[in-house]
């Protein structure tokens, strides 16, 4: 068993490394081939796209997985995925208008509805068919999802790359092979679970839905929040700053979103073993220190590495065009250490299955990094959205040492159920 679960964690890792590879690609070859204005136009729809596609992640995995691995039963696992998949698709639809509404309550232009409507496909398909990869993952089958995602991506990268050797120019079109991702995920993933599902008709049951809702609120609720405060800086900046220069903050942050992907990867690969596994709560607490302080050391030297390096990675990347995200990308990489220590110290109240911190930590950083950017960003430009990005990485791992020092003798929810 165990080694079909490193089999399985080694398949996942190896997809989040090509994932990191190829998003820098696709990057580049964008900012390349829209130049400044033109990469602000379709960062800010993929901005509203990632916030929007916040609301489909009701009955998440977190809900989902422990359910499917108590019942075996191919047709209560049925049963099951097709409430869960009735609610995800609802709640993307429902993501998809409220983005819609958003773009026509804030006037924004066709230069930015046509690329979010386009990327948008996105909210409606990528979490509702996920519900099969959270199947695969009870299964412990992450191969053919790790393939599946390979194969979206490289469709995705191929059509950018098609358009840029081409010396094509146009937003929607780069936006058209964006879109391509989730469709064809959705495709493979729907023809994979309909091979193997029990053909049995699902009867809407009311009961289920409120279930699955009810008890997976609080991680709903988290992933907004968290998702929220990671691009809300975007949709500020957009009508307070020139677009040259809100390309080149969106370009810096591009960087740090693959470089910061890193703590999740250790964190995915480290915690089954040196945390959840373990029996007792004052062992998990150190193991957990001991990951936060390893994970960090990381973090300063990719992220001082990154702002040594930055004149040179912009001129790689993005080109002369993009000259002025260099300081902005030295001080994001600075403050984006802090990110990997957030990531270990959050394995804490994971562990101890508490998803309320988890809400009143993202929470407090969605509203802080809102005001602060507020203030700031009529203030300092992009710099105040640095700024605001910082404080709120800072705050959440103050946070996260409040809570470890505070869990000092708490238990885990499934103990605390026993007991």
């Amino acid at each position: 068993m165990q080694r079909k679960v490193a089999h399985n964690l080694l398949w996942m890792l190896v997809e989040r490394g090509l994932q990191v590879g190829a998003g820098i690609g696709i990057v580049a070859m964008l900012a390349r081939g829209l130049g400044p204005e033109g990469f602000a136009h379709i960062q800010y729809a993929q901005a509203v796209v990632y916030i929007a596609s916040s609301i489909a992640l009701i009955c998440g995995g977190e809900v989902v997985i422990p359910r499917l691995v108590a019942n075996q039963d191919l047709l209560v696992q049925h049963r099951l995925l097709a409430h869960a998949f009735g609610l995800r698709l609802t709640a993307g639809v429902l993501g998809y208008l409220l983005m819609c509404a958003f773009l026509v309550v804030t006037g924004q232009t066709v230069e930015f509805w046509i690329p979010a409507l386009i990327i948008g496909v996105a909210v409606v398909l990528r979490e509702p068919f996920g519900i099969v990869t959270a199947w695969m993952q009870a299964h412990t089958r992450t191969r053919p999802n790790t393939l599946f995602n390979l194969a979206s991506l490289t469709v995705k990268a191929a059509g950018v790359a098609l358009l840029f050797a081409a010396g094509i120019h146009s937003v929607p079109a780069y936006a058209i092979a964006f879109s391509l991702e989730p469709v064809v995920m959705a495709v493979l993933l729907t023809s994979f679970y309909l091979a193997r599902a029990p053909r049995a008709r699902v009867v809407y049951e009311p009961a289920l839905a409120k279930e699955l809702i009810s008890s997976g609120l609080l991680f709903w609720a988290s992933f907004m929040l968290m998702m929220g405060s990671r691009r809300v800086d975007q949709l500020l900046l957009k009508p307070l700053v020139p677009l040259g220069e809100l390309g080149a903050y969106a370009a810096s942050m591009q960087i740090l979103d693959n470089f910061v992907m890193v703590a999740t990867i250790l964190a995915a690969g480290i915690a089954p073993i040196y945390v959840y596994a373990q029996p007792t709560l004052p062992q998990a607490r150190r193991n957990i220190l001991k990951i936060t302080a390893a994970m960090m050391a990381v973090g300063i030297a990719g992220g001082t590495l990154i702002a040594l390096s930055a004149r040179w990675i912009i001129h790689l990347l993005y080109g002369s065009a993009f000259a002025s995200a260099t300081g902005l990308l030295q001080l994001a990489a600075l403050a984006s250490t802090l990110v990997f220590a957030d990531v270990g110290l959050t394995l804490l109240p994971i562990y101890l299955r508490r998803p309320r911190l988890v809400a009143i930590k993202w929470g407090m950083v969605f509203a802080i990094t809102i005001g602060i950017d507020m203030v700031a960003i009529p203030r300092f430009g992009v710099y105040g959205a640095i700024l605001g990005f910082a404080v709120a990485n800072l705050l959440s791992v103050l946070f996260g040492i409040a809570t470890w020092l505070r869990c000092a003798t708490a238990k885990p929810a499934a103990q605390e159920a026993r007991a």
